[in-house]
């Protein structure tokens, strides 16, 4: 397992590692400005499939953070990936936003209700009973059941709201299926995140802030992980785990690299 030192590439949690309530978190923008600066390939990893690239890269630059939208690799881009990987030009039916019908159609996907090769389940806030319906019957039809992330619940400013997992929970009761989730903890978003940035897992970093889906699913890629201490995990969180992180810091601060200053004296 590499050093932190030995760290060429950078994978890192949106929400609870780099911003919290849009406010950025102590050291966040340091951090991003170091590895642009220096040249270090990163991406911005978000289970969120609501939002586009561009909208999410425009989030962060209202909380202060400068990251460009190629450097954001959301479970609707991780999916959409996934699917083209399986079918090439394939079709399907979602329930869904603009972040993962955006990132389908870009990956040559069609759009349809009449017999799609998949039923693609991402974040939405406006679930419909007949979409839910819809999806249901194409699925007993024969369609692939896919969920770009498993989270049951989401934040907003009133408390938690229901999410895609729990979406995909009542397909699952109606169907019998279980969908295929390809966002985190399936370390395939990691591999697939990567691959974009021709990252090799022996070299790569993953900073998070959930011991369930960000390291345990950087383990299970082989990355070097790293929790932070800003977003919802506590010591008492840690230890009902049976793996532990690489390292755990108090906040994202505690990765900037200050620079040795050499003295010119023999």
């Amino acid at each position: 397992m590499a050093r932190r030192d030995e760290i060429e590439c950078w994978l890192t949690d949106m929400d609870g590692v780099l911003v919290h309530e849009n406010e950025a978190l102590p050291g966040a923008s340091e951090l991003l400005q170091q590895w642009t600066d220096s040249g270090t390939p990163f991406l911005v990893l978000t289970n969120n499939s609501i939002f586009t690239p561009r909208d999410l890269s425009a989030r962060l630059r209202s909380s202060g953070l400068n990251v460009p939208e190629d450097r954001i690799w959301t479970s609707a881009l991780a999916t959409a990936d996934f699917l083209q990987s399986q079918m090439p030009g394939g079709t399907a039916f979602v329930i869904g936003e603009a972040g993962i019908t955006t990132a389908l159609h870009e990956a040559g996907f069609i759009m349809t209700e009449t017999a799609p090769d998949y039923v693609v389940v991402g974040e939405t806030r406006n679930y419909s009973f007949e979409a839910i319906t819809k999806a249901i019957r194409l699925i007993l039809g024969g369609a692939r059941f896919i969920a770009t992330n498993p989270d049951a619940t989401g934040p907003s400013k009133d408390g938690p709201m229901p999410a895609t997992g729990a979406i995909a929970a009542l397909i699952t009761k109606a169907t019998g299926m279980e969908p295929y989730v390809v966002g985190k903890p399936n370390p395939m978003m990691f591999r697939s995140a990567m691959n974009k940035i021709g990252a090799h897992s022996e070299n790569t970093g993953m900073i998070g802030d959930r011991m369930d889906t960000d390291i345990v699913a950087g383990i299970e890629a082989g990355l070097h992980t790293i929790l932070v201490m800003t977003g919802i995990s506590d010591e008492a969180e840690i230890n009902r785990y049976p793996f532990r992180p690489d390292e755990i810091v108090a906040g994202v601060h505690e990765l900037l690299v200050t620079e040795l200053i050499e003295s010119d004296e023999l």
